[in-house]
């Protein structure tokens, strides 16, 4: 592991290989699981403020979900805030309209309509942050999940670590201060 500040950093992220494959899974990770994105306080209230910005990115399914009953929802047995979820267990920011699944916020955000890129959960994707609230560290681990196996092919072919993978995300809530430590120590461990 690596230890940057107050993050630590899991082997698998530094060691595995990983990069997105979306003709193969379709972008299954938005419609897969029990729960939606998990957001911070700060996510849920700016997806709040934009959710009106985002209708004609999403489906009319979703567009009704959203007015009715909103897009942020506490899930108590986890204890998180996250994106709110159709009955079928999609994301509701989730378009389905065409041969591969997209998110919604971030196509808004691709067409400069809103600031907000997506849920920092879904950027750093396969990292999911696990926080020690009695220590103040976060630990980045590597999210293993089947769907993904193709990625971790293209991963491998392309010879993409995780970490590499994620740059921007980890750049984004990190800063590019942190990112350039997280390589230099990479190159060290791997030495």
């Amino acid at each position: 592991m690596i230890i940057i500040n107050n993050v630590i950093v899991s082997e698998e992220v530094i060691g595995e290989d990983f990069s997105c494959n979306l003709n193969a899974c379709k972008g299954a990770c938005c419609w897969e699981g029990d729960y939606g994105a998990p957001l911070t306080n700060e996510e849920a209230v700016t997806l709040e403020e934009i959710q009106n910005d985002l209708l004609d990115y999403i489906g009319e399914e979703n567009r009704k979900l959203i007015q009715e009953e909103g897009g942020i929802k506490f899930y108590e047995d986890k204890k998180i805030l996250g994106t709110n979820l159709q009955e079928n267990g999609a994301c509701v920011y989730l378009n389905t309209e065409g041969p591969i699944s997209y998110c919604g916020i971030e196509k808004a955000w691709k067409d400069k309509v809103v600031d907000f890129r997506k849920p920092i959960s879904c950027h750093l994707y396969p990292i999911r942050i696990e926080e020690d609230h009695t220590t103040g560290f976060e630990t980045l681990n590597y999210d293993r999940w089947n769907i993904c196996s193709a990625a971790c092919v293209k991963g491998k072919k392309l010879n993409i670590k995780i970490f590499k993978f994620a740059k921007d995300a980890l750049i984004r809530k990190y800063g590019e201060e942190f990112y350039s430590q997280l390589e230099d120590s990479v190159e060290k461990y791997l030495e």
